[in-house]
Parts: structure tokens; sequence; C-alpha cells
């Protein structure tokens, strides 16, 4: 059965199962990428010197472009009519500068030096950690720019009756982004007894965010509608074309529904960024048992080397469980919530994540922080699909990009809390070991439990149509 969407006046047709598959690929890889920029960007980051509230500071990039990027890229793919389509360029572009930061990133030391002797100055300060500052705010910046319009695709292809399985998928290729990322290079070395090498993952996750997205531009073909015909033919009164603010202000007084779910989500997103930033730190630092090292010599970071390298093969493993039962429940999820309803699956879901942040906080033994972690896949696939899915019967035709822009402050936002005040609060939580210092890591774990709480209450709360 079709769907006429009032989308200027396009017929949209019901996706098939393998077009669903087909459509989620590109996110795929862009989620390949970040997984990989979430789990090693904090070793990579400490061995250049970074403590943990520079750490956060840097981190930083994530919801600054999210904030900024993705609002008027969003707005600009409204407006954007090309031969290539009003999305795709921002998705293309958006991979290909991402590839090479990736790539760049793990090298920042080598670059550090390579650009001091071209132009002939001292060796920087911080060295290779301001190159890697930068390449990590160039990776979130194209992340952001190809998320959003990502997302507005759903609207503008999908027919309203499949937004929620629509994003399940989307969910489905994140979750299977992000076991494969976080998958390899252990897999490789318990199978093979091959260490692969942080350059060489970030070289990976840079192929597969640029050959996925590219891909999936090749095959969605965006519709033409007839108000584009249009405007191909003749000019429009730019008079006539709202304004940013004005879609901002029609976005929060089109429902009182839309700010409960705003704020669903600034709550989730403390909580899931607590998880997403610091656990690779926590592995190393609270479950191994490595001492601060942002200010060890290189003869002690080397005899902590071995530990290190278990450290993150041992976060890895856990992110790509986490993201396997991702995988696993988010059509499940989708089919779910389209005959229970969005707001009671995703309760339900939250409540799972709560008890699970809970667990890893209260806990070091790494049997049962696994299981943790996957209990918390059920709650990540949940918010990676319902909450867009609850959004999208709200939004008003011809602002889908504008409309997921402004959704990501939502989620950007919270994360500056958690990089600045979080980053800082864990900072002062300092105590004393055999080589130095450490950090109460876990301490992120129990603050993020209290948000997802705060959310599920909210959730509670939201009137579906």
């Amino acid at each position: 059965m079709n769907s006429e969407a009032a989308n200027d006046g396009i017929e949209l047709k019901r996706f098939s199962t393998v077009q669903l598959l087909n459509f989620c690929l590109g996110f795929f890889g862009l989620q390949f990428a970040w997984q990989m920029r979430i789990i090693l960007s904090g070793p990579v980051t400490e061995n250049l010197g970074a403590s943990p509230l520079l750490f956060g500071l840097i981190w930083l990039a994530g919801p600054v472009t999210g904030m900024l990027v993705q609002p008027i890229i969003g707005e600009l793919s409204d407006k954007t009519h090309t031969i290539f389509g009003k999305r795709r360029p921002y998705l293309f572009a958006g991979a290909i500068f991402a590839s090479l930061a990736l790539w760049a990133f793990p090298n920042s030391a080598l670059l550090s030096e390579k650009i001091s002797n071209l132009l002939h100055i001292p060796e920087p300060v911080f060295g290779g950690l301001i190159i890697a500052a930068i390449m990590i705010w160039v990776i979130d910046a194209c992340v952001n720019a190809a998320q959003g319009p990502y997302r507005a695709l759903v609207p503008d292809l999908v027919p309203p009756e499949q937004h929620s399985l629509a994003n399940a998928y989307l969910s489905f290729a994140i979750g299977l982004g992000s076991v494969v990322a976080a998958g390899t290079a252990p897999f490789l070395k318990y199978v093979f007894h091959y260490q692969m090498s942080i350059n060489a993952q970030f070289v990976m996750a840079a192929l597969a965010f640029s050959l996925a997205m590219t891909w999936t531009c090749l095959t969605i073909k965006e519709h033409k509608s007839k108000k584009t015909c249009i405007q191909t033919e003749q000019k429009e009164d730019k008079q006539n074309q709202p304004s940013f603010v004005k879609k901002v202000v029609d976005f929060f007084k089109s429902s009182p529904e839309v700010s409960k779910i705003c704020i669903m989500q600034l709550f989730t997103w403390i909580g899931i960024m607590s998880l997403n930033i610091f656990f690779t730190q926590y592995a190393i630092h609270t479950i191994y048992g490595v001492p601060d090292l942002t200010t060890a010599t290189e003869e002690v970071k080397n005899s902590y080397l071995n530990t290190i390298n278990q450290a993150t093969n041992f976060s890895s493993i856990c992110f790509a469980i986490q993201n396997l039962i991702c995988f696993l429940v988010s059509i499940p999820i989708g089919l779910l919530s389209t005959k229970f309803g969005n707001r009671k699956v995703h309760f339900i879901s939250l409540i799972t994540l709560t008890f699970a942040f809970l667990g890893m906080g209260l806990s070091t033994n790494p049997a049962f922080v696994l299981i943790c972690m996957s209990v918390a896949g059920i709650g990540w696939a949940s918010i990676l699909a319902l909450p867009f899915a609850m959004l999208s019967e709200f939004i008003q035709k011809g602002s889908e990009g504008s409309v997921m822009g402004i959704f990501n402050i939502f989620i950007a936002g919270p994360q500056i809390l958690v990089c600045t005040l979080l980053a800082w609060f864990i900072y002062q939580c300092s105590y004393g070991v055999a080589n130095g210092i450490n950090y109460h890591w876990e301490y992120a774990f129990f603050i993020g439990a209290v948000t997802i709480i705060i959310a599920s209450v909210i959730t509670n709360l939201i009137k579906e149509k």
C-alpha cells in the first residue's frame, strides 16, 4: 500500500526489506568511523599528554560541531536543489573529509614534526596534541555534516507508516557498524594472534566511511518534487521562504510533546556520553589498574603497553557486544513500537539501561561489566531509533533537515556538560596508586544512571499521536 504524503505532492512508496537494508548502508560506514573515534581517541590523546580534563575539552568537538553544523547543514540541505539531490552532496563531502582526518589523527605527532620541519619552526609546546585536537574537530564536524541530512532522508523518502521501521534499520546499521569496528582488532588478536595497530584501525574506519557513503550516494535516489521542478524553471520569491528562526519557533509550537521529546533527549544523552566518552579510560585505569600516564616517562609508558593493549581490546569487545545486541534487537524494537507504541517500548528500554549503568559503576569484574554492556545494547538500540520516530510525527513537510538539525542540539548540548563539568569532576577525584595517581572514572556511570532515570520519567509523559 502506498502512502500519499504531503511532501510536495510526491507519493512515497513503501520500502521493501532489501531497500531498507540498502538505505541504511551509509549509516553503517558513518557509525564505523564514529565508533573507532569513541574507542581509541582516549589512548591516542593520553599518550600525547592529555589529562582527563583536557581529554574532555578535546571531546567538546563533537557537541559543539553538532550544535553548529547540523542545524546549518540541515537548513542548507532543505534549500539545496542540485542534479545530485538535496542531501547527497553533504553525505559525500562529509565522508571524504572525515576519512582524511581519520587517517591523520593517529599520526598527529608525526604530522606535527613534519609541519615544524617544513616551516623551520621549533616543535610546538603540546606537539602532536594540537594536531590531534584539530583532527578530532574535523572528524566530528564532517560526521555531523553527513548525519543530519541522512536522518532527513527518512521523512524525505519513506512513507509515515514506515518511519519507525526505517529508523530501526538505521539503528540496525549503527549496531552492525559498531560491532565490526569494535570487534575487528580483538578478533584478529585472539583468533590469529595479530595485534592490529591503532593507525591501521583508523585507516580501516576511513575506508569504511568513504566507501559505504559513496555507495549510498550512488544508489539512493532523491525525489524531484513538483515544487522543485517549478523552481528549476522560475525563481520563487525568497520572502515566502520561512527563516531558520521561524522554523525553530514553529518546531516548538507544533505540539507540547515536542518539548518533552527534546528534554528527554537532553537527559538521555548526558547518560549516553558519560559512557561513550569515559568507558575506554575506565577499562584501562579502573578495571586493569593502569595509573595515569599523562606525565609518565616513555620507559613507564612502555612498561604498561601490553596492559593498555589488553584494556583497549577489552573495551573494544564491550562496545562490540553492546552494539551486537543493538544490532540484534533494533528491528524487533521497531516492530514492537509499531504494535505497542514508541513511548512504552522506549520507557522499558531506558529502564534496562539504568540498571546496566549502575552495574558498571558498582563492579570492576570484567565478566560482569561485559554483561552490563550487553544489557546496555537494548537501551542503545531504542535511543538510536524511537526518539526520532516520535519526533517524525510532528515534523512539517519541507523542514525535515532543519528539524533534525534543531533536534540534534538536544543531543550535542548535553555532551558539553559531560565534556566539561563531568570531566572536571573526575579530574578532581584522584587517588594515589603505586606509580602515581588514578581517577574515579566509574563516577561517570552513576551520574549517567541518574540522568537516564530522569529521561525515562519524561518519556512516560509523552503523548503520541
